[in-house]
């Protein structure tokens, strides 16, 4: 079966030749392409979708470098800036970037949100969806209704939500968490918009393989959105387990999860998606 992670980060340090902005966490040990290539062998991941991390600000360089090493392993979801001085232009030529397929973009803190809530964005998706562009988003619950406004007026646009929308579990139990899990529900009515199941056993109670607690709401998604429009990832590098149990998770742990079913949300679905050719 042809695995594919639909979000994994990969970051290099924070220097005075290439600084992190000053929102970032500056104590994350680097983690690189060939890092990440061995555990995707020794895990049984075919493919990785790279989606840089905000904490390293707009930035591309090091998925671009490991879609160009590995282009059969990596592909990327990219960070886009809408107001840079050539933002128009570069939208323009997004996907001659190597390995670039779409973009992805963070509205889960208040600095990240405050230029969509300012109409920043307006200009961007309508581009997106007359480049065909796909989208990965980050929206908490209680502003899912900004992703629903966003996929209704560009019903062109594919978009995927990132983590069903989770806040972090060190803020937030597991029973407030999924307890407005239906305003991610809600947009399944949307045929251009996708829900990704990534890190799903960081946002468990029960912090030991195989996190049944979050079993249940998996199904929920799958239900609503479908083999096509479910995406698997993990988001490996805070994952409280081994990559491969990231990935048996899923594989092994969700009987009713099997057969084409199965394929579709362990990588073909996600690939089909932002267009990454099998």
């Amino acid at each position: 079966m042809m695995i594919c992670d639909a979000q994994v980060h990969i970051w290099a340090a924070n220097t005075a030749e290439r600084p992190w902005p000053a929102r970032a966490e500056p104590h994350r040990a680097p983690l690189g392409k060939e890092e990440l290539r061995a555990e995707m062998d020794e895990a049984g991941v075919s493919r990785v979708v790279i989606v840089p991390p905000s904490w390293e600000g707009d930035r591309n360089d090091l998925a671009i470098d490991a879609a160009n090493s590995h282009p059969d392993r990596f592909a990327t979801m990219g960070r886009f800036d809408p107001d840079a001085p050539d933002a128009r232009e570069t939208i323009k030529n997004w996907k001659k970037q190597p390995g670039m397929l779409g973009v992805r973009f963070t509205f889960h803190t208040p600095v990240l949100r405050q230029p969509l809530l300012d109409g920043k964005f307006d200009w961007v998706w309508g581009e997106m969806e007359k480049l065909g562009i796909p989208a990965m988003v980050l929206f908490h619950h209680e502003y899912m209704h900004l992703a629903d406004k966003v996929a209704e007026r560009y019903p062109g646009l594919r978009l995927i939500l990132d983590h069903l929308g989770l806040k972090s579990a060190k803020d937030v139990r597991q029973a407030t968490n999924f307890a407005t899990l239906d305003n991610v529900l809600a947009l399944a009515r949307r045929p251009n918009v996708a829900a990704k199941v990534s890190a799903m056993p960081c946002y468990a109670d029960d912090k030991t393989y195989p996190f049944e607690s979050v079993h249940p709401y998996i199904r929920r998604v799958f239900d609503a959105f479908g083999p096509k429009r479910t995406f698997w990832g993990t988001d490996w590098s805070r994952l409280p387990c081994s990559y491969r149990q990231g990935v048996t998770m899923f594989t092994e742990e969700l009987p009713w999860l099997k057969g084409e079913d199965l394929e579709g949300v362990m990588g073909r679905g996600v690939c089909a998606w932002i267009g990454w050719k099998l």
